[in-house]
């Protein structure tokens, strides 16, 4: 009969005119991840690298289906206030704060956008959340909390006979703050007087570590954004007094330092990048537990040791995950 087929063709006409429905996975649309550092060295480039590798692995490919934005404060802490706003009147899908002082301006920048941090020391001691399990709000994220114990142990197995220790920080990191009272408590432990040397900004780390030589048998520098942007001329000051400098991030070795025991800041930043994308995918940051970075290296430079007058052990180089300068 006529009727049924009119009806089929009715039905089939109306299915072709109806609106197509979106699709139902969420990633296929383009998202925006805006990343900003507080400065720019290669511990915090290489985390800023590693969540856009992350991302691409998890779906979110950039040019394709995924925009990333990126901006660094250049050390400044009114600059990195001024991206957090900057951030937060153009609405990413997510903002990656790397740094402390980078986390708390975006953190005072938006209630509503999620935010996930990365290479914070302390985040619940920076107020970032009240509570690393169970975060709530807008915000999660990855600690970066050093293995202090692990650095004094290694300078003490490096200089069995030293006694004084000598420590480049900026007070103004929240992050540094920390990382240096744990450090006195472990040099303590370990029967190590420390001497703290100022350096407020990074043309002020220079002259801070002169004013250690001759005070202190080594220099130790933790993962502080301000001296770390400057340490080519701690190590100068170093190699001229020879005098031991040991860094708190591995990256840093690299770059002349004697040794360290650390992370690999471009997995730290996968790691972090594996979290944008729960979040990308539908997940709210308070529900998602803060992470504790993984993994830990020790890399160590023979050469640039023996220019600050240090023969870094045999057994110590040949356990090394990785040995750079030779």
């Amino acid at each position: 009969m006529t009727f049924p087929r009119l009806l089929c063709a009715a039905v089939a006409l109306a299915a072709l005119s109806a609106p197509v429905a979106a699709p139902t996975v969420a990633w296929a649309q383009t998202r925006t991840v805006a990343i900003t550092a507080i400065v720019q060295h290669p511990a915090l480039d290489a985390t800023r690298d590693g969540v856009v590798e992350a991302l691409k692995a998890a779906g979110f490919t950039p040019g394709e289906n995924l925009k990333v934005e990126y901006q660094s404060a250049q050390g400044n802490p009114a600059t990195a206030a001024q991206i957090a706003r900057q951030f937060a009147g153009s609405r990413p899908d997510v903002i990656v704060p790397i740094s402390t002082p980078s986390a708390q301006a975006v953190a005072a920048a938006t209630r509503d956008i999620p935010v996930v941090f990365t290479a914070v020391t302390d985040p619940a001691g920076a107020q970032l959340v009240k509570n690393l399990d169970k975060p709530g709000g807008n915000i999660t994220g990855l600690s970066d909390l050093s293995p202090i114990a692990a650095h004094v142990g290694l300078i003490r197995e490096v200089l069995p006979a030293a006694k004084r220790l000598g420590v480049l920080y900026n007070p103004g990191e929240p992050n540094s703050v920390t990382l240096v009272k744990l450090f006195k408590e472990e040099a303590a432990k370990a029967g190590f007087s420390v001497v703290e040397a100022s350096v407020p900004k990074s043309s002020d780390a220079q002259p801070a570590a002169r004013s250690l030589v001759g005070k202190v048998d080594a220099v130790y520098i933790p993962l502080d954004n301000t001296v770390v942007s400057a340490l080519e001329s701690v190590v100068a000051v170093g190699q001229q007094a020879k005098l031991p400098v040991f860094s708190g991030d591995t990256d840093s070795v690299g770059r002349g330092t004697a040794a360290s025991i650390g992370f690999d800041y471009l997995q730290v930043g996968k790691q972090t990048g594996e979290i944008v994308a729960r979040v990308l995918k539908g997940e709210k940051p308070g529900d998602i537990p803060v992470g504790n970075a993984k993994g830990t290296d020790l890399v160590v430079n023979p050469k640039s040791a023996a220019a600050m007058g240090l023969t870094l052990p045999d057994a110590l180089v040949k356990r090394a995950t990785k040995v750079v300068g030779q």
